[in-house]
């Protein structure tokens, strides 16, 4: 199997895993009537596949598939692991908040703002701090961050709004009985 479709299978687990993260997480908040609660689960569930299951993995069936040269637990790595998974975690409390702040609706374009604005962030702290470029790359690939970023102000500007009912309003069949014909 060619190295790049076990990528796209990667991204794709994780597209679908994050692409139901926003609308699963807001539906906790709402039926646990708690946005802190709803976090607690998300971090119990991250206890459970991300502290267990690789610390089964490496203590307990002593394999790591990844290992390449002789595998640490050094100070600097480890605290780069924990400040990835501290950034994780403000992330998705965000979303929490973002969801419950906005509304009955908020999940559809909550997570489209996220998942536009997070490559275009991931990028610019890539290429200039922790992986630095020495060639920057194809102007077509900024062209695609600016249409991620266009599409993320599209999203705000033509989200779906719920419309209020008018006290008064009638279903347009009674509305076509009252009204008279003018033939």
């Amino acid at each position: 199997m060619s190295k790049w479709i076990l990528v796209l299978l990667f991204v794709a687990g994780a597209a679908l895993s994050w692409g139901n993260y926003v609308p699963m997480v807001h539906v906790a908040a709402q039926q646990l009537k708690s946005n802190l609660r709803a976090f607690l689960f998300v971090g119990i569930a991250y206890f459970l596949v991300a502290v267990l299951i690789p610390g089964i993995m490496i203590f307990v069936l002593k394999w790591d598939p990844t290992v390449k040269g002789t595998p640490n637990f050094d100070f600097t790595p480890s605290m780069w692991g924990i400040a990835a998974g501290v950034a994780g975690a403000v992330g998705a409390l965000c979303v929490i908040f973002a969801v419950t702040t906005g509304g009955k609706g908020a999940a559809i374009y909550v997570a489209p703002l996220v998942f536009a604005g997070a490559p275009i962030i991931n990028t610019i702290a890539t290429i200039t701090y922790f992986h630095p470029v020495k060639t920057m790359p194809d102007w077509r690939f900024f062209l695609g961050l600016g249409l991620a970023a266009a599409g993320a102000a599209m999203v705000m500007l033509y989200k779906p709004v719920d419309k209020p009912a008018h006290a008064g309003a009638q279903p347009a069949t009674a509305v076509a009985a009252v009204v008279p014909d003018h033939k």
